[in-house]
Formats: structure tokens, sequence, C-alpha cells
């Protein structure tokens, strides 16, 4: 009589699994706020003065990047437990998307700069109230945007212009995928208003994973039809 004995190996287990993506996680989240860091710094020395809503944006120019990088290693990230590198793919994808991330981000920073300033002084610019609400809503739509186009930019190597034209095409092609980013963006919000502005930065590495799940339908289509 013959026996067969089968051996699974170590790290592709449940436990193992779970492990290997609370430390992806941890180590991208602090990769991720050491890259923000010298705008995050600068951040906390302004006031809530909406004059400084300029300094602000200059102050968030990092981010980009470092968002950038987090979503490349997130979605290159291993299941295995003795195949972890998150480190090493948060480098590389901050080395191969620092810029191509940064000409979208310092635009839309550009953009939405423009729409808080004017909102903050509406009183001041004499249209009429559904100017505001016309603004709101274009702020919330560019954000929208900007999450698929921060997707788009991270895991693909289109020129800027092509990234934000496909950005603007999943803005309404998915709308589930759209909705989730939406979801996210109002749980970060929550976040700040209920609590503290730092937790959405503490959160970025889970939001970033959710923000990647929901936007599968987004990267498979682009996968499918969009690259050779």
């Amino acid at each position: 009589m013959s026996t067969v004995r089968t051996t699974s190996g170590f790290g592709t287990g449940a436990l193992s699994r779970a492990s290997a993506l609370i430390h992806t996680l941890l180590t991208v989240e602090a990769l991720l706020l050491l890259a923000a860091s010298p705008g995050l710094a600068g951040l906390l020395l302004l006031g809530p003065d909406p004059a400084n809503l300029p300094l602000a944006a200059l102050c968030l120019l990092p981010l980009g990047p470092a968002l950038s990088a987090a979503l490349y290693a997130l979605h290159h990230r291993s299941r295995d437990l003795t195949e972890l590198h998150p480190a090493r793919a948060f480098l590389r994808g901050w080395r191969l998307n620092a810029l191509p991330a940064l000409k979208l981000w310092a635009p839309l920073l550009a953009w939405l700069t423009v729409i808080a300033f004017t909102l903050t002084h509406f009183a001041a610019t004499g249209l009429p109230g559904w100017w505001a609400v016309l603004l709101t809503v274009i702020g919330a739509t560019s954000l929208l945007w900007g999450a698929h186009a921060l997707v788009l930019t991270s895991l693909f190597a289109f020129r800027a212009r092509d990234t934000a034209r496909l950005a603007g095409y999943f803005l309404v092609r998915r709308g589930r995928a759209t909705l989730a980013a939406a979801s996210l963006l109002v749980l970060a919000a929550a976040l700040t208003a209920l609590l503290t502005e730092a937790l959405p930065a503490l959160l970025a590495a889970p939001l970033l994973l959710s923000l990647l799940h929901g936007s599968r339908a987004v990267i498979t289509e682009t996968q499918e039809q969009f690259t050779a």
C-alpha cells in the first residue's frame, strides 16, 4: 500500500496571507507618509485662513507621487509571506510614476485651489447662489476624475493627456468604479470633519487598497482595450 503525503508550502495559508497584507499595508503607509512628509509638515504650520489655500496646495504637491507609488506597491503586492517586498515595490513605483503623476496632480491641485478659494470668498464675488452649488459639483467631479487618473497613471505608462482622457472616459463609462471612489472620498471627508484631518492620512494605505478594489473594472478594461 502506498501513501500520498501532501505538504502545503509555508506562506500560502490564510493566516500567512493576512499577515502579508498587514505587513504590506503598514510598510506602504509608513513610506507614503515619509515621501509626503515635507508637504505634510508644511501643512501643520499653516493656519486655517482661506488665504493660505495656495500655500496648502504647494504643500500637497509631494502627496501625488507618494499616492501613486503606494498604489503601485499595493497593486503588485504578494500574497505570500515569504515573497514580500513592499518597500522595493514602493520605491520602484515612485521612480516610475513620480513625474507622470505630478503632471496630472499639479494641475488638479491648482484647479481645486481656484474652486476652494472662490467658494471661501463667495460673498465677495457677487455671483448668484446657484454658482456655489455648481462649483461644488465641479470640484467633486474633478476629485473623482483625479481618482481615476491616479489609478491609471500609477499602473500604466500612458502620456499625461491620454491618461486624462481615459480618466474622463471611465468617469462615465464605469459608474460603479466612480461610485466606489465617491464613497471613499465621502468617508475621508467624514473622518476629517468628525475626528481629525490626520486620520485619512494615517489610513491612506487601506483607503488606497479599497480604491484599487473598486477600480478593478477600470484596470481590466484598460489592459484589454488600451494596451498592446
